[in-house]
């Protein structure tokens, strides 16, 4: 197992730009904005002598709110879990009073505990850290995320309180490989729910406050011998009701997502039924050729008519993902959460289905002699044989004559008919045209001397009669 250390302060201290400068990424969510990070963010430390596993987390702070409070119990998990804590404080604004509770707090959890005086730029050293001397937590380290200063030392005296943390190498047990699963949807759809109900544990912060999550959260899992990569994205509203500078970059994140997905799981609310942002929304994702699984959340609490009407909405506003399969559940109480993994693997490997050319070639000319192609300016369109181009969405290549006439309804009759002949239940399919080049196109035909005088006599031959 790799060394794990988690990164612990008040709001706005630095913690999520310190978290992207050690593993080398922008994964973590950054403003100047006290509370933005809410969930614990795991991600693989590439700065330092090795390989360890760091964790993001909240600001704990002295907000009363539901979800502060919820945001506080994820950051002590966090210790909890960990080997070693970089306590982080802002040197430019000096010592506080919470500073000085939080210390307190942390040395009863009886964990070493690193004490890092970030924004320290432009500043002598001892007089930066003059101050925080009276947290008692040893020597502080003047540091500056942004700049990417005093990074290097921190890391090493924190993994020099990890026995043997020189001997661990990246084939650790905590792994980002596996099926990539973006849950997508509109804020307080039930997002984070689902995947604490995934996990068994209370891992996202889950609220009825919309808007709870804020970034795009990855975290590994593992069911029945196989490997996942979860991922909670912010909830998307309408670009007129989205003024903050945070959600902004939130939409950001859950459109990064949804491109690096191989599975996305839409989350509609049936007690709100099946809203014009819910097709916007999935409607980016089949854009991106994603594979898609539909999952009506809070199916348990609705009355038989509101069901009726819900099916009738996805029926009516999302025919566009009639490949995708549907579940209707409940994340509370977890009433067909099991089933929808299931439904992911086989959207995952329907996306990655081979589809040799001959068997291709002739589903084509099945397809064909049920249903030709119609017939354009006087000339049939011909559709000779076909290939494969492409995973993850499947993309078939089929070459012929004419081909770029082919109408839109013959395409989606060529579309469903391979669906179902090479059961690509889940995923998008591409169909491309190509038309085979005329290699005599614009070219003329030189006659022989032959041919000339034959032309000669017969033009003799018309002006005589």
């Amino acid at each position: 197992m790799l060394p794990v250390i988690a990164l612990l302060g008040r709001p706005n201290v630095g913690k999520s730009t310190l978290f992207n400068q050690l593993t080398r990424s922008r994964d973590a969510l950054v403003a100047d904005t006290p509370g933005l990070t809410r969930d614990r963010q795991y991600g693989i430390g590439r700065a330092g002598p090795g390989p360890y596993v760091v964790i993001d987390t909240g600001g704990i702070g002295e907000s009363e709110r539901p979800v502060e409070t919820l945001m506080e119990q994820q950051s002590l998990r966090a210790l909890e879990e960990a080997d070693v804590a970089i306590f982080v404080v802002d040197g430019q604004q000096g010592m506080t009073p919470a500073d000085e509770t939080l210390a307190h707090a942390f040395r009863r959890q009886k964990k070493p505990i690193i004490l890092a005086v970030n924004k320290s730029e432009g500043q002598a050293r001892e007089s930066v850290t003059a101050e925080f001397h009276a947290l008692a937590l040893g020597e502080p380290q003047a540091i500056s995320a942004y700049k990417g200063r005093g990074i290097i030392p921190l890391i090493e005296q924190a993994l020099s309180h990890v026995p043997h943390a020189e001997a661990h190498d990246a084939a650790s047990d905590y792994s980002e490989a596996g099926v990539r699963v973006a849950v997508i949807g509109r804020p307080n759809v039930g997002k984070s729910t689902l995947i604490n109900r995934w996990l068994g544990d209370e891992r996202m912060v889950a609220s009825d406050e919309p808007g709870t999550t804020r970034d795009s959260v990855r975290v590994p899992f593992s069911r029945e011998g196989r490997d996942y990569v979860l991922v909670d994205t912010a909830g998307v509203r309408r670009r007129a009701k989205v003024s903050e500078h945070i959600e902004k970059l939130s939409v950001v994140k859950t459109l990064q997502a949804i491109e690096d997905a191989n599975v996305v799981v839409a989350l509609v609310d049936g007690s709100e039924g099946v809203t014009d942002q819910d097709a916007s929304i999935m409607g980016l994702a089949l854009q991106a050729g994603r594979a898609m699984v539909v999952a009506v959340n809070k199916w348990d609490g609705l009355s038989p008519e509101r069901r009726q009407r819900t099916k009738a909405e996805i029926d009516l506003k999302l025919p566009f993902l009639g490949f995708a399969k549907q579940h209707f559940i409940s994340a509370v109480h977890g009433t067909g959460v099991g089933e929808l993994l299931g439904s992911v693997d086989e959207a995952w490997e329907a996306a990655n289905r081979d589809m040799p050319t001959p068997v291709l070639t002739r589903a084509l000319e099945d397809a064909i002699s049920r249903h030709a192609p119609p017939v354009t300016r006087s000339h049939r369109i011909k559709l000779r044989y076909a290939h494969q181009g492409g995973k993850n969405p499947p993309r078939i290549v089929i070459h012929g004559n004419q081909t770029e006439r082919t109408p839109r309804a013959y395409r989606r009759y060529l579309e469903n008919y391979f669906r179902q002949t090479f059961d690509l239940q889940g995923t998008p399919v591409e169909i491309e045209f190509r038309t085979t080049d005329n290699p005599f196109k614009g070219k003329r035909n030189q006659l022989t001397d032959r041919q000339l005088q034959k032309r000669k006599r017969l033009k003799r031959h018309s002006k005589g009669k």
